[in-house]
């Protein structure tokens, strides 16, 4: 073999993945079709369990150096949640681009020795009862991190089960011709739709908007300058210039299985789904967590390959739970006056804290209060003493048993 394993992108997920599986003393080549990083800040926040992570891995304090903002809440829909309560070392949210995770992440898993590769996109692959063949090159597994369009997903014939988009929005990267906000604020439905306005830093601003005009408009559809301009315009602010700017929709789809024999899938490539929340990021980079350790362990002979079937029984329902969560956020979204009327019941009802748990990613799996998570840099299992005995801990945190 060539090397260990191939890891198909190099965003995020494909990073992190990367970075576990030489912290476990693989041998890892990214691919990343495209020529080099895009420095685009995509997406904006890491939840509290995304914290608990990178902290376990040495890499969150650099982060929080560079993060325009710390955040002490989340939202449902924009309904706040107050994380102060949650069982966490990090009860907020990290506000922060995607590109500064991603550049970390690089140099993390460059200083483990991983090979990352751009302009060198998965054309073909194929795998065998040995390995995998990836454009020709050999190795002993693959992972597809490639995004919603997944060329590895589709050439291991995984169905990716769901819907289509209903509704669309705008995202952009802009200045601004005069002041902008200075604090970041959860966004909330209004009138006829949603205008959020966030500072990133060195006059730059993210603007996500949904209302008559973009909610009509196709995913492909072309974004005028115009139309970013007569959305700010609702809020009194003047467009300076457009750096970045992209459509998306709800659409919700899952791969039906995460594990094929020796290819594997995580991030976009195995869920998509409405940012509502601010979940996938998050999610992804916990598929990567997850994954990570694990297929280390096998390569290097401490496990059977049964550990790897774990992968699909434990992230598959954790990523179903977030596919639900965002397609009942949309609909609290809607502009309409009866889904006004569901909103406010909704937000009198329903268990806040069980809620922001579930958004913030600490609602699964069997922590350890308390755990000293520098325990866990060494990307190994460790036994740790409790008041109930020894326990053993996993390399993500969670206790061997019960994993819940």
């Amino acid at each position: 073999m060539q090397t260990d394993v191939i890891v198909a992108g190099a965003g995020p997920t494909g990073l992190m993945l990367a970075g576990e599986l030489a912290l476990g003393g693989a041998r890892v080549t990214v691919l990343e079709s495209l020529p080099a990083r895009s420095g685009q800040s995509k997406a904006l926040n890491l939840q509290p369990r995304s914290a608990e992570v990178l902290a376990s891995r040495g890499l969150l304090d650099d982060l929080l150096a560079v993060a325009p903002a710390l955040l002490p809440r989340g939202h449902f829909a924009g309904i706040p949640l107050d994380y102060a309560g949650l069982s966490t070392p990090y009860p907020y949210q990290i506000g922060i681009p995607q590109a500064k995770v991603e550049q970390r992440l690089a140099e993390w898993a460059r200083g483990l020795g991983v090979d990352i590769r751009h302009g060198e996109p998965v054309i073909e692959c194929t795998q065998d009862a040995d390995g995998v063949t990836v454009n020709g090159r050999r190795a002993g597994y693959l992972a597809g991190c490639d995004g919603a369009h997944s060329v590895v997903r589709k050439q291991a014939g995984v169905d990716f089960a769901g819907r289509d988009g209903r509704m669309c929005a705008l995202v952009a990267d802009v200045t601004l011709a005069g002041d902008g906000p200075s604090t970041w604020e959860l966004p909330a439905p209004r009138g006829d739709g949603m205008l959020t306005v966030l500072p990133l830093g060195a006059g730059l601003y993210r603007v996500l908007a949904a209302g008559p005009v973009q909610m009509a408009a196709g995913r492909d559809a072309p974004i005028p300058d115009a139309e970013i301009a007569d959305a700010l315009a609702a809020d009194g602010l003047r467009l300076g210039e457009v750096r970045w700017a992209s459509r998306f929709t709800d659409a919700t789809r899952q791969a039906v299985r995460y594990r094929t024999g020796r290819i594997f899938l995580a991030g976009d490539a195995a869920h998509i789904h409405s940012p509502s929340g601010g979940q996938g990021l998050n999610l992804g980079l916990q598929d990567a967590f997850n994954l990570g350790w694990k297929l280390a362990e096998v390569i290097r002979g401490e496990s059977g390959d049964e550990l790897l079937d774990t992968y699909h029984a434990e992230r598959h329902p954790v990523a179903a739970r977030v596919l639900q969560s965002t397609r009942a956020q949309g609909i609290l979204y809607v502009p309409d006056e009866d889904v006004h009327a569901l909103r406010a019941v909704f937000t009198e009802l329903v268990d806040h804290r069980a809620l922001a748990a579930r958004i913030a990613g600490l609602d699964h799996g069997h922590r350890l209060p308390g755990l000293d998570l520098s325990l866990l840099h060494d990307g190994r299992r460790h036994t740790v003493d409790t008041p109930a005995g020894p326990v053993r801990v996993r390399p993500d945190g969670f206790a061997d048993a019960p994993y819940l």
